[in-house]
């Protein structure tokens, strides 16, 4: 459920027509509903409720401090992949002891900061990583307390490019080689083993590969165990799937039943960490038609929001539903709807039908909350664009639009370029 809906034939988010806050910021613009995140966030909470569990929001889904600062006040940890996005959870407001670090590139430099910040856990993926936190950890005079993530071999039924529990993926530890390398991080002195992790995917829309993850992690678990070395933390991961075209993911109550069932007196604590079943649906992309155009093969509609904005459908081929703001009877056309990029994969739509949309008015790119702002660039030097936050009928700006002066922030022409005439 999400609070973006027509009301006088006006797409409204919340109490607040979009049009009305697209006159006040410009176009395009992220746009997120308040009451969306708070309900998803808490929906997926509750779901649990029945067994000791930590919801660790995945940073990487959207990383907007208002965004995080909301989840904090809500009782969420933070599950970061970077020295930055760790900084981004501090500013946050994150309890350290509620952050957990995963991500299979961890640089000497962030592993000391997140020893330092007091984390509850680095998720390690590999033997040499343990090795490497384990000398940092010494050199500083810390303790520090990790998990293993462990590679199950289960096949996500997701795209490719989110699945990221096969053998051939190269996130974790392969399942049969987990035991030798729990030993190595028991034996190492500046390590305490404290948990295990696994994340088979992104987007899923089915349990079972969930449940049969779980269950041979539960196998590993007891075998652990019979040999002397505790686990405290379960952590499953996230990846729960939304409806982005017609997907049908199992809504978080569906999704936890079973695995309360497997979890239920096992003796750990459930770390989770969803991300886009959280803000997904919560946000979306507001952009202006600028121009339309055909040829003798295709329709396009062009718009001021590209492929630097929100790179899914280029990248993933993703499918985002696309309306009018302006919702009014209409003949509905089959047409490209691309952005301004200088690439041919710069686009949101290839052959859709949509309604016949005209110069000048605006669309919203829906289900935009997740992997929209977070992976977006400065590609073909576009400033980065806003983001704004409805409550009710109230709306803040989260993130102001990029000007051209930030587009060179940090950049220096080196002097021996300047104190050159330039040859005509």
């Amino acid at each position: 459920m999400h609070f973006f809906e027509y009301k006088d034939h006006q797409l409204y988010c919340e109490g607040i027509p979009v049009q009305q806050i697209a006159e006040k910021v410009g176009t395009p613009f992220y746009l997120y509903s308040y009451q969306t995140l708070v309900r998803h966030f808490t929906v997926f909470d509750e779901a649990f409720k029945g067994i000791p569990h930590l919801i660790c929001y995945s940073a990487k889904a959207n990383s907007n401090l208002a965004l995080l600062r909301l989840f904090v006040n809500l009782g969420g940890g933070v599950d970061v992949v970077s020295g930055g996005e760790l900084y981004r959870a501090l500013k946050g407001g994150a309890n350290p002891q509620k952050i957990v670090y995963s991500g299979v590139g961890k640089r000497e430099d962030e592993i000391e900061y997140a020893l330092e910040t007091g984390i509850l856990m680095f998720n390690v993926e590999s033997p040499q990583e343990l090795q490497v936190i384990n000398e940092v950890a010494g050199r500083i005079g810390k303790k520090a307390s990790v998990a293993i993530r462990v590679n199950p071999d289960i096949d996500p039924k997701t795209h490719p490019y989110i699945s990221t529990g096969l053998k051939q993926s190269k996130f974790g530890i392969d399942i049969l080689r987990a035991p030798m390398a729990y030993r190595l991080a028991s034996r190492l002195p500046n390590l305490k083993v404290v948990g295990i992790d696994c994340h088979i995917g992104s987007q899923l829309i089915e349990v079972g590969p969930v449940i049969e993850a779980l269950r041979r992690l539960k196998q590993l678990v007891e075998n652990l165990r019979k040999k002397g070395i505790e686990v405290q933390y379960l952590d499953l991961g996230g990846g729960l799937g939304i409806t982005y075209e017609d997907e049908e993911p199992p809504d978080p109550v569906e999704y936890a039943s079973p695995i309360l069932e497997q979890i239920r007196g096992f003796g750990c604590t459930l770390v989770l960490e969803p991300g886009r079943v959280i803000v997904g649906n919560a946000g979306v992309l507001v952009s202006k038609v600028l121009y339309t155009k055909e040829n003798e093969e295709k329709r396009f509609v062009i718009v001021d929001a590209g492929m630097n904005d929100l790179v899914r459908p280029s990248f993933y081929g993703s499918y985002h539903q696309i309306l009018p703001v302006k919702e009014e009877a209409r003949e509905e056309i089959v047409a490209e709807v691309v952005g301004p990029i200088c690439e041919s994969s710069d686009f949101f739509a290839k052959g859709r039908k949509i309604p016949d949309l005209r110069a000048g008015e605006l669309i919203a790119v829906m289900s935009a909350g997740a992997y929209g702002f977070s992976m977006s660039s400065n590609y073909n030097a576009r400033p980065r664009i806003a983001e704004v936050l409805v409550r009710d009928d109230q709306m803040f700006v989260i993130r102001r639009r990029e000007g051209y002066e930030d587009l060179i922030r940090g950049e220096e022409i080196p002097e021996f370029l300047t104190s050159v005439k330039s040859k005509v």
